[in-house]
């Protein structure tokens, strides 16, 4: 899987999946459950890089002592909202606005992609920020609130 960073605005980004094949229900389903479980470690503040103490320790944490004050202190690193997943042929792509969280989310995701790639789904090319060419986007307040001509129903807002 290639891995692309275009220009990238953490309260407005598109990501986009370009797959080998148009993905099946199952491979959808996969992709869709990785993206919301990413989605809800941020929204709950999971992305913290300001508060990574047990990393930070190293190797050995057995019976390490973890500071509630320095947790507490830390800023919220909080994601704020996703649209749902869209499809396009071989195309994927999601909105989202991280919000306040730290850029090591975005690692955690390539990490997730990289071994649901090697085995379940067969993804080309993973692509952070900008635009498709191919498969225009409407501005982040359009995404949200748009009501969809291909079937009716508007793109669900996960505040």
């Amino acid at each position: 899987m290639q891995v692309q960073f275009r220009e990238y605005n953490p309260f407005d980004l598109w990501i986009w999946l370009e797959f080998s094949t148009v993905p099946s229900p199952m491979e959808k389903e996969y992709i869709e459950e990785l993206f919301n479980s990413w989605f809800y470690l941020g929204k709950l503040g999971g992305f913290d890089a300001e508060n990574l103490q047990v990393q930070e320790m190293g190797v050995d944490i057995s019976y390490m002592d973890y500071d509630e004050r320095q947790a507490d202190s830390s800023l919220m690193a909080l994601m704020h909202n996703k649209a749902d997943f869209e499809y396009q042929g071989t195309w994927g792509r999601c909105w989202f606005d991280l919000g306040t969280s730290d850029a090591f989310a975005l690692d955690v995701l390539i990490n997730s992609l990289k071994q649901l790639e090697k085995e379940y789904v067969q993804i080309e090319r993973l692509i952070i920020g900008g635009q498709n060419e191919d498969w225009s986007v409407k501005t982040a307040r359009e995404a949200l609130f748009y009501e969809s001509q291909e079937n009716g129903q508007g793109i669900r807002n996960h505040e």
